[in-house]
């Protein structure tokens, strides 16, 4: 089965680019490229299935209102976008009006065909089996990196960008801080969940899961009681990411320290895992030998990244030393801004809501951004 492609660009160099290489792939015909929205429209009302290619490089306002018009018209529609200034703001808001995916100009071809490729699993219903939700723990052996806040922020920035469900649990039981960070006073918890685990479905997912306000982030906070639950939850935990995976999109794990069974089996069972330091010595000799077990178990490395939280640009111990030390790249980081990050805290709200613009609150929103399977991942922004 061949999918329809529409092209609109007044750029006729991208429309040749786009319909070769779609063309090339076999599983894509071409049928128009033009600029005008009126009859890419109609075009689009003819088709059963169609992926349309828009260019929003320019005239930004209007090719998003028509991405918004055609998504929400024609489910089997989807649009692709692409810019030759693909600033985050730009992806956000054309992944929020619908455009499925989005890849920077100028166009190559081993960046446009992945996606295209996902596209038309999608349209053909020739989707891999795997779960499309991506299970991130948060993980430290030491106490004070600050991995609750990445974990509640994150999950709070994924939320929000993707409009997709968010699972965010707090699988440390005996010291577990999530819904203090929220301000929250979940009616069930983690053991509740495992008790109940042969009737958990979405339904019931979404219904015990405690919302955070008026988004799609769901919250699992941990036991009251631990001493009288951890040996349910060892034998059960597993049983839950299953669950999880069938009803989020993502979900974000909150760990203890150590290597108890609980955080052993959230690490097995993550895709990514971002191991989280602080640029000090004992922090990251204790990432050194997280790193050593980590390969030890088996853990495949690749899916373990490194995350330094308060990260300062003048401090004694910088990026390239961190690098050399751990001998992996650095994933990510947070830089330092104590004020910011305290006032949060005290109110029990995730960081962009006490100021959007400060560079903490940002450098969460460029994490989530990078970390979303369904958004653009602007591989030249500062990390």
């Amino acid at each position: 089965m061949k999918i329809p492609v529409i092209i609109i660009s007044e750029d006729k160099g991208v429309a040749e680019l786009v319909k070769r290489y779609s063309e090339k792939t076999e599983k894509y015909t071409f049928i128009a490229s033009t600029f005008d929205f009126s009859k890419a429209y109609n075009a689009v009302k003819e088709l059963s299935k169609v992926l349309v290619v828009v260019d929003i490089s320019e005239y930004q306002e209007q090719v998003l209102n028509f991405v918004s018009k055609v998504t929400s018209d024609f489910p089997q529609c989807r649009v692709c976008a692409l810019s030759d200034k693909p600033d985050v703001d730009l992806v956000i808001r054309a992944m929020r009006v619908g455009a499925c995916d989005f890849v920077s100009m100028p166009l190559i071809e081993s960046d446009f065909n992945p996606v295209i490729e996902k596209i038309y699993n999608d349209l053909t219903e020739n989707k891999p089996k795997k779960s499309k939700c991506r299970v991130i723990t948060i993980y430290s052996n030491k106490g004070g990196v600050g991995k609750t806040s990445v974990a509640v922020n994150l999950a709070f920035e994924l939320a929000k960008i993707t409009k997709e469900n968010v699972a965010l649990i707090d699988l440390n039981f005996r010291l577990g801080d999530v819904t203090t960070f929220l301000d929250l006073k979940p009616s069930f918890n983690i053991s509740y969940m495992l008790q109940n685990l042969s009737k958990v479905n979405e339904d019931f997912l979404l219904s015990t899961l405690e919302k955070y306000k008026d988004t799609s982030l769901y919250v699992l906070a941990d036991p009251p009681n631990f001493n009288r639950e951890v040996n349910i939850l060892s034998k059960n935990i597993a049983g839950l990411f299953n669950v999880l995976r069938n009803t989020f999109s993502y979900v974000v794990i909150d760990t203890a320290g150590g290597f108890e069974k609980n955080a052993l089996t959230a690490l097995e069972n993550s895709d990514l895992i971002l191991l989280a330091s602080n640029v000090n010595l004992p922090a990251l000799r204790n990432s050194q030998r997280c790193i050593e077990y980590f390969e030890k178990i088996g853990i495949e490395k690749e899916k373990v990244q490194i995350l330094i939280n308060r990260y300062m640009e003048n401090d004694e111990i910088n990026a390239v030393d961190v690098e050399e030390v751990l001998g992996k790249d650095l994933y990510w980081k947070i830089p330092n801004n104590y004020f910011t990050m305290m006032s949060a805290a005290n109110k029990g709200v995730p960081v962009s809501l006490i100021n959007a613009d400060s560079n903490v609150a940002l450098s969460y929103k460029n994490l989530a951004l990078m970390i979303s399977d369904s958004v653009f991942r602007e591989k030249s922004h500062e990390r």
